[in-house]
């Protein structure tokens, strides 16, 4: 916890790392384990690897240097101060407040709402200004969530901006939270969809307690599709949204993201050479006899997903599908519309600038440059930054 750094160890490096924690020595840890276990185990190796992690404090008398962890977001927030956010009457209040909320909507369907509740105004500036304080506002509120049942749980969590393919996102780092009890893993996880949820219902019950046109209801009704909107975004599993920790922690897998992506690359790397011949070795003693043979090999086609027990093997295999499949259409339909659309937006705005025009299409043009601009240099900065320093697993 002290690093925001977590592995997940085979049997034989946590007794290894148990009785480098009892002050054995390299070669003591190496000789114990082979007494144990009948292998010669590169144990330097191993703690030169515990080492690069910053899980080593001292080789000998020699301190290994290390670097500081990231600061966790609002530092002053204890776990006594949010216990209650893991409590499991919680989850039960948010089913019975979304549950009201489905049986108003079952009796009054003229509450759903429409594209057009989103205009509530005549005004477009103060529709498109309201819009981005309550986006804004309800997605840092989404994080928080995830950082405050984190934090109840003895996990740090650091909110930042992040990336998703094309997508800008903010995420809440809460590395750690696989050392909690199951119940609260799934809890934190799941609480920026539960907050949304919850201010979807609190304000179809607000709708259904105010009259039709006045100011509170349009409000109630724009804010009802904001809290909404971002919901489906979740079942885009193969860009590591919440529902994709939800999705790893059920199947038992350790990185899904991570192994679904090295398998679909060795599928295309073997789909690229279908004519060559795989050589593979003769198989071991322990692999079993109905696996194909390229699983067997440990050449350069090898089967990255073999060495994984057989439920994240299958858990793996599919995932890769959808990952592939979502990830080829999310950038087919960026370079087919989104693109396009805000290329087309910009040379615009750029050509809409000068003395030549009025100043209401000069306003307008700098505000485009300036939302649309900004958020795609927001978003290649935080790319690069990503790229540059990679970091734990986050949840958006």
């Amino acid at each position: 916890m002290a690093t925001r750094t977590f592995v997940a160890l085979p049997a034989a490096g946590a007794r290894a790392l148990e009785l480098l924690g009892q002050g054995l020595s390299v070669a003591r840890t190496a000789a114990a384990l082979r007494d144990e276990t009948g292998e010669e185990l590169d144990i330097a190796d191993f703690v030169g690897d515990l080492a690069a992690l910053g899980f080593v404090a001292r080789i000998g008398d020699q301190p290994v240097p290390d670097a500081e962890p990231p600061p966790a977001s609002l530092p002053w927030l204890r776990p006594h101060h949010v216990r209650h956010a893991l409590h499991p009457a919680l989850p039960m209040l948010v089913a019975s407040l979304v549950l009201a909320a489905l049986l108003v909507l079952i009796r009054r369907p003229d509450l759903l709402p429409g594209y057009h509740d989103l205009l509530w105004s005549p005004h477009g500036s103060l529709v498109l200004l309201t819009g981005a304080a309550a986006g804004w506002t309800l997605l840092f509120a989404h994080e928080l969530a995830h950082l405050v049942t984190a934090r109840a749980a003895g996990v740090p969590g650091r909110i930042r901006l992040g990336t998703r393919l094309q997508f800008l996102v903010m995420q809440t780092d809460i590395s750690g939270i696989e050392l909690a009890p199951r119940r609260h893993r799934l809890t934190s996880y799941l609480a920026g969809i539960a907050l949304n949820l919850s201010v979807a219902s609190a304000l179809v019950l607000t709708l259904a307690c105010t009259d039709t046109g006045t100011t509170a209801h349009r409000l109630a009704a724009a804010g009802l599709l904001i809290a909404l909107m971002p919901l489906p975004f979740q079942l885009m599993v193969f860009t590591r949204t919440d529902l994709y920790f939800v999705l790893q922690d059920l199947t038992g897998c350790r990185n899904l993201y991570g192994d679904g992506l090295a398998y679909a690359c060795h599928r295309y790397r073997r789909a690229l050479r279908p004519h060559r011949a795989v050589t593979a070795p003769a198989p071991a003693p322990a692999a079993s006899s109905t696996d194909p043979p390229d699983e067997q090999s440990t050449g350069p086609s090898a089967d990255p997903s073999t060495g994984l027990p057989p439920h994240e093997r299958r858990a793996v295999r599919l995932y890769s599908v959808i990952l592939v499949t979502g990830t080829v259409a999310c950038l087919a339909f960026m370079a087919a519309v989104t693109l396009p659309a805000d290329v087309t937006l910009l040379v615009r705005a750029a050509r809409g600038l000068g003395p030549g025009h009025g100043l209401a299409r000069n306003a307008d043009a700098a505000a485009v440059l300036v939302t649309l601009g900004g958020v795609n240099v927001l978003w290649l900065v935080t790319r690069w930054r990503d790229r540059t320093s990679r970091g734990p697993t986050a949840t958006n």
